[in-house]
């Protein structure tokens, strides 16, 4: 008689997330789930619309500069064109070395966004400034961009019925024509 592993009870998801996906998502090429699951705190809310990460490939035998495949909405090509520098530079920024030396934009439909889910809107002028007057004091840079990104999530909340279809600002600060 064989006997079976116990899970040892009901828990969260989130508990058994990592176990069960990292190798699916290894296959694709990402070691560390997180610019997945993270995609839009990595890049804004703007870039995370209007794109999704596919897969990270390292040149063999090296752990940095690799190409980030993302797909991207067709009309936004010029735009994640242009914006490339900026992307790869949040990504490194985020993973503390130089992770990602190039980008390859595939263009494709995006997966569809799970229903009821909540959304962060950017923070308005005014939010940014109280947020950044808030950490001023904090020394420690990583901790201090850990705390932004905490502060944006808690600031920028929205509800399902009140979210709007896409995030308004540009992370230029311009807004979308």
């Amino acid at each position: 008689m064989s006997k079976r592993k116990s899970w040892g009870g009901a828990y969260g998801i989130a508990r058994a997330l990592p176990k069960i996906t990292r190798a699916a998502l290894r296959r694709q090429g990402f070691a560390q789930m997180e610019v997945v699951t993270r995609w839009p705190a990595i890049v804004g809310d703007y870039l995370a619309a209007r794109s999704a990460p596919e897969r990270l490939v390292f040149p063999r035998g090296a752990a940095n500069d690799g190409v980030l495949h993302i797909r991207i909405q067709h009309a936004s090509a010029p735009e994640f064109q242009h914006l490339s520098p900026l992307i790869i530079e949040r990504v490194n920024g985020y993973y503390g070395f130089n992770a990602v030396g190039r980008l390859r934009l595939v263009h494709g439909p995006l997966p569809a966004p799970a229903p009821g889910r909540r959304r962060r809107r950017g923070l308005n002028a005014a939010e940014r400034r109280q947020l950044d007057r808030q950490l001023a004091g904090t020394g420690d840079p990583r901790l201090r961009r850990a705390l932004a990104r905490m502060g944006e999530s808690l600031l920028g909340r929205e509800s399902p019925d009140t979210a709007a279809s896409a995030p308004s600002e540009r992370p230029d600060g311009k807004s979308p024509a």
